[in-house]
């Protein structure tokens, strides 16, 4: 058994044994039906190998790990024009908040908060239908996980359709300032099946690896983004990626790492692997309690942090 092995299983074992598991999403009903008791993790090195530990191939809600994924395609569609509509600062309020959109004229701060992966949505749809352009983010997540069998969860999506009022009213707001294109409800159909992906750890890393890998997906060789593309994206998850959380994810982890309230967490170590957990039991921040702290494990035993070990 390799070390990689040994440490995933005892992180597993650990982390299926405590108490503190935070709290399950309960505004989004569905979510609100999960069991607190899963947990997963799956490590993929720059090798290929695939360590697993717990619920690995159970599929989840990855909700706001999407924004990771419709970025890069956005990034792709309109290049340094995307900056023109939303930041990339860290916005240090919670990730449905629409004080800061008041204060900067209906420009959200980053595209990792709500305010912004609606703006980062409506840019990928515009000029399609909404059908299309979901199809693109599907087949997009299909093509990076390698597994056609990645779907979206209706249920999921509905709920969030019948209680996404907070999102609505972000979305009308950066409307009224011109910020979003398309009609509101249009755009919002899309954002909100897109978070209702479901994906498993397994399916999650195998996404996320051309970040660890200069924008190339290792299996192939060929390039998903260029590596300067990569790098950036991997920035802003490392500043942005917890809402307000993320100054504490950066000092305990160190690595470039997105959270969804379905509990999931995607984390890149660059150049090393790309690594998903997903518990749904979540901290005040609206992030996975125990998965940080398996994170936090994986990157002290490893010497995986970004900032050394």
């Amino acid at each position: 058994m390799s070390s990689l092995e040994v440490v995933v299983k005892e992180i597993a074992d650990e982390m299926r044994q405590r108490p503190d598991r935070g709290e399950v999403a309960t505004y989004i009903p569905e979510l609100a039906r999960a069991d607190v008791k899963a947990f997963g993790l799956v490590v993929i090195d720059a090798d290929g190998n695939v360590v697993a530990g717990g619920d690995s191939e159970l599929p989840f809600s990855i909700q706001s790990i999407s924004k990771v994924f419709t970025l890069t395609l956005a990034l792709g569609k309109a290049g340094d024009r995307l900056w023109r509509r939303v930041g990339r600062e860290p916005s240090g309020s919670a990730f449905n908040s629409i004080v800061q959109l008041e204060f900067e004229k209906g420009v959200p701060r980053n595209p990792f908060i709500n305010a912004g992966a609606i703006a980062v949505t409506d840019l990928i749809l515009s000029g399609h239908h909404p059908r299309e352009a979901l199809g693109e983010i599907l087949r997009f997540m299909r093509f990076l996980a390698d597994d056609s069998s990645i779907t979206i969860d209706e249920a999921v999506a509905a709920s969030e359709q019948r209680t996404g009022f907070r999102n609505a009213a972000l979305a009308n707001y950066m409307k009224s300032y011109g910020v979003l294109e398309n009609p509101v409800d249009l755009t919002l159909g899309v954002y909100f099946h897109q978070c209702a992906i479901a994906m498993s750890c397994r399916q999650l890393a195998m996404a996320g690896r051309f970040l660890a890998h200069h924008g190339r997906n290792p299996s192939t060789g060929l390039s998903v983004v260029p590596p300067e593309r990569a790098r950036r994206i991997n920035a802003v998850m490392l500043t942005c990626g917890h809402y307000d959380g993320s100054g504490e994810f950066a000092y305990r982890v160190g690595l470039p790492g997105k959270s969804g309230v379905g509990g999931g967490i995607l984390a890149i170590a660059p150049g090393k692997a790309s690594i998903a957990v997903w518990s749904p039991g979540l901290d005040a921040s609206g992030n996975s309690r125990l998965g940080r702290i398996a994170l936090e494990a994986l990157t002290k035993w490893l010497g995986w942090s970004i900032f050394g070990e």
